[in-house]
């Protein structure tokens, strides 16, 4: 199976399948920040936990299969995050800055991590908690209209005359005498 066939299968037909669904563009696109919301959160490997918390807290009020693709969209994000909502922290409790350095990874991946180490953690942590509001408020806003456009251009009636306009099961036939 090609790249393009695999992609089509795992992420395009599930998404037109949603998109086609009845969902509302409100609720795609409340799920789709929140995913990406969740998705930057600054410990790596805890936002699938979190996403399945959200889930479990807003039920209906998120679509489960977008929040969960938006928050797998969003992991280089993250990546690349962790040092800005670790600024953003040290800022806020006007700490010094955090060095970071290979010697300071290698004692957090031994289990050897300092007072230090656990502060500049905690300060990437408030810095993302200050910063979600304003993340989710503003992917909200940006992604509203493009899921209206999506819904409206996917739920539209085909053009083609070779396409029926009412499903199969709807048509009746007639019987003929023969």
């Amino acid at each position: 199976m090609g790249l393009c066939t695999w992609f089509q299968h795992k992420f395009t037909d599930p998404v037109l399948l949603v998109l086609r669904g009845g969902a509302e563009p409100k609720q795609l696109s409340f799920s789709a920040a929140l995913g990406i919301t969740l998705g930057v959160f600054p410990i790596c490997g805890v936002t699938v936990l979190l996403c399945g918390i959200a889930i479990t807290l807003l039920g209906s009020f998120v679509n489960a299969p977008i929040l969960l693709l938006a928050n797998f969209i969003a992991t280089p994000i993250e990546l690349s995050l962790i040092i800005p909502f670790l600024r953003l922290g040290e800022f806020i409790t006007r700490s010094p800055h955090f060095t970071l350095s290979s010697d300071v990874l290698k004692k957090v991946l031994t289990g050897q991590a300092s007072k230090q180490v656990l502060l500049s953690i905690a300060n990437a942590l408030l810095g993302w908690l200050a910063a979600s509001p304003l993340i989710l408020a503003s992917l909200y806003i940006s992604l509203l209209p493009c899921f209206k456009f999506l819904i409206r251009k996917l739920s539209s009636p085909p053009s083609s005359p070779r396409m029926p306009l009412q499903p199969l099961s709807d048509v009746g036939f007639k019987a003929r005498d023969v």
